[in-house]
């Protein structure tokens, strides 16, 4: 009576992974037509007047008035060369990222310091201070900018940008911490003891433990401040007088009234002003998603 051998079966070389049929194999459905005909509604809301501009730069004043709607023909560089030679334009560009910059360093350090404090350490009134924070949400700086004006002016920074900076971070605090403080707070207790039991400080506990670990939220609020700084034009308005000191913002403005009757110039202007925090909005818009929804599973 012969044995019988079994051949050993050769592994597969496909390599997509093989699904057991059952209830979740069922493909994908699509949402509602409506819902998507109103996203696609508001995306063109959104972009439609940026996509104009941006056009309307390569364009002469003569085809803006007979074809307010039609591309470029032909398409015009003039207008976007002769800005970029101008010396205004990059002396009010430096101004503005000096601004933003200052302003994010600052609302994102001592963002973290308060919210670390608010989110790690128990002392009396702790409740109060974050709820002092979160009402500063409800108090935006058109309101407080008079009064804003006249310290600015008795701490004699009228026409100087630290006039701007120093506002501008203590205006971006409150949403520094709302969003900050969940991130600190979720990060588990056993941690900061066990580095507690190897020797380190709640200073080195701070920058080695807390901030990478809180990093989706650092960068969120960071992106915040600099678009929001950017792009701020009431406090400049206020504070800055001499055109050596304009921001971008305040540059748009001049120009559009030097140059009224040069309308592609003006669009060509506007376009190369919000450029760079578009761009900066538009690289970073996952981390700023991931954070806040950080923030709020926090």
């Amino acid at each position: 009576m012969s044995a019988t051998t079994t051949t050993p079966r050769r592994p597969s070389l496909d390599p997509r992974p093989k699904r057991s049929a059952g209830r979740g194999d069922s493909p994908q459905k699509w949402g509602s037509p409506v819902t998507y005909f109103v996203a696609l509604l508001f995306v063109g809301v959104c972009v439609a007047p940026v996509v104009y501009i941006v056009i309307g730069g390569f364009r002469t004043n003569a085809q803006i008035t007979t074809e307010p709607a039609a591309l470029p023909s032909p398409w015009v560089t003039g207008n976007y060369l002769g800005i970029l030679k101008s010396s205004v334009f990059w002396g009010e560009f430096a101004n503005s990222l000096i601004v933003a910059l200052a302003s994010t360093v600052g609302i994102v350090a001592l963002g973290l310091m308060v919210s670390f404090v608010i989110a790690r350490y128990d002392f009396r009134l702790k409740g109060a201070l974050y709820s002092l924070f979160a009402a500063g949400l409800m108090f935006p700086m058109v309101i407080a900018i008079t009064p804003l004006y006249l310290v600015i002016r008795d701490l004699g920074l009228v026409d100087n940008l630290l006039g701007v900076i120093v506002p501008q971070i203590a205006f971006g605090l409150p949403t520094t911490v709302i969003i900050l403080v969940p991130f600190l707070r979720a990060i588990p207790n056993e941690i900061e003891e066990a580095a507690a039991i190897d020797g380190m400080s709640r200073l080195g506990f701070f920058f080695r433990m807390a901030v990478p670990l809180s990093l989706p939220g650092v960068v969120t609020v960071g992106i915040l401040g600099f678009v929001g700084s950017w792009n701020n034009y009431l406090l400049p308005l206020y504070v800055l007088n001499s055109q050596a000191n304009f921001t971008l913002p305040l540059g748009v403005q001049v120009f559009s009234s030097q140059y009224s009757t040069d309308t592609a110039k003006v669009l060509a202007f506007t376009s190369l002003a919000m450029l760079p925090a578009l761009v900066f909005f538009s690289v970073f818009q996952k981390r700023i998603v991931g954070g806040l929804t950080g923030a709020v599973k926090g």
